[in-house]
């Protein structure tokens, strides 16, 4: 079975370390510890690396699109390399969890995020893997806009980078089992 693991963000030195880019971050955390290093994909509209990890091909990616139309580099790759929906994990930043929670879910709707809206529309269903990093709400009066294109905080960024190393180890043991109900009950929290 080939796998398909998606970090949400947005393109560009600008947002680089941003919170809307947490996605990104855990995938770059994930493929730098396996050496598999990315290159942009204008076919795809993607930052695109591939290996095999446990006799599995591993297709990790991070859209080129912007968030709003990450759907758009999911379907194709979905698409050109039949890859089964089952077998598709998003990761990607949430406001309603304080910073550095993690959360895995098997479906759901959008619940407001953008780029998973873009996903559903694209791929036609909401049932599929993903993995929520908690980025917090705005404080004092920030727009919501300003607080996920800001950065975090030197504190939040510690906590940002153990999560990113749970992560890292929750993909690695899925990758492992094939099996994302378990994963997600031993790191779910």
């Amino acid at each position: 079975m080939t796998k398909l693991i998606v970090g949400l963000g947005n393109p560009g030195s600008k947002y680089d370390q941003t919170r809307h880019n947490v996605g990104f971050m855990a995938v770059d955390t994930i493929v730098k510890e396996i050496d598999f290093n990315f290159t942009e994909d204008k076919t795809f509209k993607a930052y695109v690396t591939s290996g095999f990890i446990n006799g599995e091909k591993v297709y990790f990616i991070k859209p080129t699109t912007f968030m709003n139309n990450s759907g758009i580099a999911v379907k194709a790759l979905l698409t050109y390399y039949n890859i089964a929906i089952e077998d598709l994990i998003v990761i990607y930043d949430d406001l309603d969890m304080e910073v550095g929670k993690i959360r895995f879910r098997q479906k759901g709707s959008a619940g407001g995020h953008n780029g998973i809206k873009s996903i559903i529309a694209h791929i036609g269903t909401q049932e599929f893997d993903r993995i929520k990093i908690g980025i917090g709400r705005p404080q004092n009066g920030m727009t919501v806009i300003n607080h996920v294109l800001g950065k975090f905080s030197p504190d939040e960024m510690i906590t940002i980078d153990n999560t990113l190393d749970k992560v890292d180890k929750a993909v690695k043991y899925y990758l492992k089992s094939d099996d994302f109900e378990t994963t997600m009950r031993r790191y779910n929290g």
